[in-house]
């Protein structure tokens, strides 16, 4: 790629806002497709922010709990405009998938029973189990560079799969190893969790290698208080407004609390958050099955936004379902519950870029910094692999093991693999194509 030397013209807000407005609604393809996105059109296109700083932003967003690719945006716009910049650029990120996922879990829920729409699902689910797939392998082939990095990502998986330890605790062990691990071995733990060195440049960036920190991504004490007391704030009230009026034990206070924690406890991505929000939404409280958490997901893959938006889905089942609001308002409370859960979900990922930012831009390039992701990001391919059986077991033996083998389901996964893994085809290509083949042949041929 030819090289270009001049410095491209500052960006006002209001340019900014429009791309961000747009890569709402253009962002598929999971974390990885919305960060390969962000690369070519921020680093290499517009040049805004230069490699190194990207990927070191990625590294920080990379080890909270939440979606990396929106707190990525989220740190980017704050970046480049202060505190509303990137406010605007993380809510952009997400309000365009909750709109649309609100209108598709309704269409599920209300007609999910009509043979058109349970066939196109039929043939879904097993692109899905292929989908997740192929996550552990892109995330594996790109950070499980040695033996190291094998063995932690091989104990995560064992750890999970016939032990159940917790999610996080995985996490906690993780981080611990690569930070020993970057003072013992730094050679093995380089890898800046998986997304390589920076030692490519398209050019003079308006956020260049050696640009100073603004004024107002430095660490300042009164400013981080100020974070930290607004974010208590925006999460207290809606959470007291809806234990005061509904009781602890509502849907929508149990849902609130949830997320809450969802947030806060679960790293590495939406296929690792995914195991956790199964373990509590289907398994303790019930709010939907797994057949239709299964479908949630390919709801979410074929939505712009971050894929843990499935959450959305998650808050609107289980309240149409229950009736929160009774028989007559069903399509209101599964709104109202599907933008409740969202905020708990988010607001934490916002309050740690505003909080956490000005410390991280005084950390390029320390080890001590992203061994532990490193780390993390063996940890979590491990923990993918067992939502890929997770996911395989219910889609192959849909009534347990002691049913019968679905086959038909088996065809569509193996011709899902190999069209994501032989023939790189596009995510939604496959899910589209595999839609179609699984009415055909679910309700005309078979």
């Amino acid at each position: 790629m030819e090289r270009i030397n001049t410095t491209p013209e500052p960006i006002s807000f209001w340019q900014a806002f429009g791309f961000w407005l747009k890569l709402g609604f253009i962002s598929f393809g999971g974390p990885a497709g919305q960060i390969s996105i962000m690369h070519q059109e921020l680093v290499e296109n517009r040049r805004w922010i230069s490699e190194r700083r990207f990927l070191h932003a990625l590294n920080y967003c990379m080890l909270l709990p939440g979606p990396e690719a929106q707190q990525l945006a989220t740190y980017i716009g704050w970046l480049m405009h202060r505190t509303w910049g990137g406010v605007v650029a993380g809510a952009l990120f997400v309000l365009p998938s909750l709109f649309i996922l609100i209108a598709l879990s309704w269409v599920y829920i209300a007609y999910g029973e009509v043979p058109l729409v349970a066939g196109l699902f039929y043939g879904i689910k097993p692109a899905v189990t292929a989908i997740v797939v192929q996550a552990a392998h892109r995330i594996g082939s790109r950070a499980l560079k040695n033996n190291w990095l094998w063995g932690i990502a091989a104990a995560s998986f064992v750890a999970i799969f016939a032990l159940n330890v917790p999610f996080p605790a995985i996490i906690a062990a993780a981080a611990l190893m690569g930070y020993v691990g970057g003072r013992v071995a730094p050679d093995k733990f380089q890898a800046g969790g998986g997304h390589g060195a920076a030692n490519t440049t398209f050019g003079p960036a308006l956020i260049d290698d050696d640009t100073p920190t603004p004024d107002h991504a430095r660490f300042n004490g009164y400013r981080l208080a100020r974070v930290a007391v607004t974010g208590a704030v925006l999460w207290a009230v809606p959470m007291g407004l809806l234990t005061t009026t509904y009781g602890w034990d509502h849907t929508l206070t149990q849902m609130g609390w949830f997320f809450t924690k969802a947030a806060l406890l679960t790293f590495g991505g939406a296929y690792a958050v995914l195991p956790y929000v199964y373990q509590g939404a289907v398994g303790y409280h019930g709010w939907l099955t797994p057949t239709q958490m299964i479908d949630g997901l390919a709801l979410g893959e074929t939505t712009p936004g971050p894929l843990i938006m499935v959450v959305a889905f998650v808050g609107f089942v289980g309240a149409y379902v229950q009736q929160v609001f009774g028989p007559d308002q069903a399509f209101l409370a599964g709104a109202v519950a599907a933008s409740l859960v969202t905020w708990f979900t988010f607001l934490p990922s916002f309050l740690f870029i505003l909080a956490g930012g000005p410390l991280v831009e005084s950390t390029h390039g320390d080890l001590k910094f992203t061994a532990p992701l490193t780390a993390i990001t063996a940890a979590v391919v491990g923990v993918i692999l067992n939502l890929a059986l997770f996911f395989g077991y219910h889609v192959l033996w849909p009534t347990g093991f002691a049913g019968t083998f679905d086959w038909v389901s088996a065809l569509i996964a193996v011709g899902a693999a190999i069209a994501l893994f032989r023939f790189k085809r596009n995510v939604i290509h496959v899910i589209a194509a595999c839609a179609v083949i699984g009415l055909i042949l679910k309700y005309f041929l078979l």
